[in-house]
């Protein structure tokens, strides 16, 4: 008897239609699954026989075929277990009814118990896209299918299950429990929690300032400060500082850190900005994404939020080398043997470094704490190719005695948030009507746009251009020249660049002159 029913496959962070047919019949007893399924499910053989068993019902010897269509795309991991096994109990006549229309997810455990699944929020959508009418997950996975329902507005109908004789008897309806919802309005309701407040770092205005015109625009920042003078700590306040994530954006984030296996099992909704901070020993892969089973690296687990790179120069070079693609295109193509899968990877990058291999320039003395020759071998290390595509470096100095005591309050991130959404506002009106693909922010304008939205008069023209032949700065750090003095002008809201707000803009190149005194 054939049975046919559905399940989900990932293709990168998105998920494709997959018909699962069972058939059993007469001969040698055997189990045999076809369509490329990998290894994962090829030994799903003997869990899901083993908890047909354990979960009472009858399995005679018989000739098993499950076919995976369509053939020819590869499925990977474990989310099949429980449709096989569902497609399997069709065929033996223990499930009555038709369910074609309906898409089966879960690991299944020996005894029958249903485990969590990673990639259920795109395999939601999909299910919506396609007018599927049922959606049976593991209990765990239900709210997080559900919010993808109902951002769809679909009339998928999602039931959260436990075990396999569960999901046979909601099939068979011997059981009818109410479908599972979540109300998305009361999730972003909730108050995000940010580990760090600006209001809590002493000194540092300068600092916080050119933090606050690189979230206004979405600008890369480059942090250059002896130990201690705070760079980790500022960075850690910036997610504060941004701007709520919106539904779609939200949306776009879950998926990435479903696919991941990294969403928490309490919220099944990112509502706040991602803060990625991986150490300098991370691997290329693990930064970029990919590997033997393709996965979302560091760069696009920090989608729509911040990337944080740390001591900067003790990255290998290889690795700073391939941030430079996702930070031109906003998105990775990780090219495989099969295919080739796109992540996005539209993050704001955060890197600090020290002014010298030692750390401090100079040690208690005043003398220096390492020889021109070194500190320029430790500069080396990060690439010109990549420092043009940093937007604004900033100094970073010690914090003074005098501002560790002190009493006076600092402004809080959220009256500096305040600011940031109205630049963003301003800069959301001006690009909404281009075409698509559609941009949110001043740093990613092309040429062309800053062409035409950074308009300078002659002064100021001539100005930059006496910047750029003192300075000897490439066209790239033109533009981003060009684009800072863009979103310093939004935070003031000035129509248009003004020379204050330009040459406030070419001071934020400090890698690009000489500033280390010897």
């Amino acid at each position: 008897m054939l049975t046919k029913l559905c399940a989900a496959a990932l293709l990168g962070i998105d998920a494709l239609k997959v018909e699962i047919e069972t058939n059993v019949s007469g001969g040698l007893p055997a189990f045999t699954v076809v369509g490329l399924p990998d290894s994962a499910i090829k030994e799903s053989r003997e869990r899901i026989l083993t908890a047909i068993r354990n979960s009472g019902f009858e399995l005679p010897s018989k000739k098993i075929t499950v076919n995976l269509a369509p053939a020819d795309v590869k499925k990977e991991g474990t989310a099949f277990d429980l449709g096989i096994a569902v497609g399997l109990l069709g065929s033996l006549g223990e499930i009555k009814g038709q369910f074609e229309d309906t898409i089966v997810l879960g690991e299944l455990a020996l005894d029958g118990s249903v485990r969590r699944i990673s990639g259920t929020l795109p395999m939601a959508i999909m299910a919506a896209r396609e007018n599927i009418r049922w959606m049976i997950v593991p209990k765990m996975n239900a709210a997080e299918a559900a919010v993808a329902i109902s951002a769809m507005g679909a009339a998928t109908k999602v039931f959260g299950v436990e075990t396999l004789v569960e999901a046979a008897g909601l099939l068979s309806g011997n059981i009818t429990p109410e479908p599972v919802s979540v109300n998305v309005a009361e999730l972003f309701d909730c108050e995000p929690d940010y580990p760090v407040d600006f209001a809590e770092i002493k000194g540092q205005l300068a600092a916080k300032k050119a933090i606050e015109i690189s979230a206004a625009g979405g600008h890369n920042l480059l942090m250059i400060g002896p130990p201690g003078s705070g760079k980790t700590l500022l960075a850690k306040a910036i997610p504060g500082i941004l701007p709520p994530l919106g539904f779609e954006e939200s949306l776009e984030t879950t998926k990435i850190y479903s696919v991941s296996s990294l969403l928490e099992r309490n919220r099944p909704l990112m509502i706040t900005r991602p803060f990625r901070s991986p150490h300098h020993t991370t691997s290329n892969v693990a930064l970029i994404g990919g590997g033997a089973q393709a996965k979302p690296g560091e760069v696009s687990l920090a989608h729509n939020g911040v990337l944080f790179l740390d001591e900067l120069p003790e990255f290998t070079r290889n690795a700073l080398e391939v941030l430079r693609q996702p930070l031109e295109d906003r998105e990775v193509t990780v090219a495989r043997a099969a295919l080739s899968t796109r992540y996005p990877a539209g993050f704001m990058l955060v890197a600090a470094m020290n002014p010298s291999p030692a750390g401090p320039l100079k040690d208690r003395d005043g003398l220096p704490t390492a020889s021109p020759e070194q500190i320029r071998r430790y500069l080396s290390k990060i690439s010109g190719p990549l420092l043009d595509r940093i937007d604004i470096h900033i100094d970073v100095p010690k914090v003074e005695n005098i501002e560790l005591f002190s009493n006076s309050s600092a402004e809080s991130s959220g009256e500096i948030r305040k600011r940031v959404i109205a630049a963003r506002a301003i800069q959301h009106e001006r690009f909404a009507s281009l075409p698509s693909p559609r941009i949110f922010t001043n740093a990613q304008m092309n040429s062309k746009l800053i062409r035409k939205f950074c308009k300078l008069d002659k002064e100021s023209a001539e100005k930059l251009m006496e910047a750029m032949n003192r300075l000897n700065l490439s066209a790239r750090a033109h533009d981003r020249i060009l684009k800072v003095s863009r979103t310093i002008a939004d935070l003031e809201g000035a129509e248009h660049i003004e020379m204050k707000h330009l040459v406030q803009g070419i001071q934020y190149r400090s890698l690009d002159r000489e500033f280390w005194s010897f």
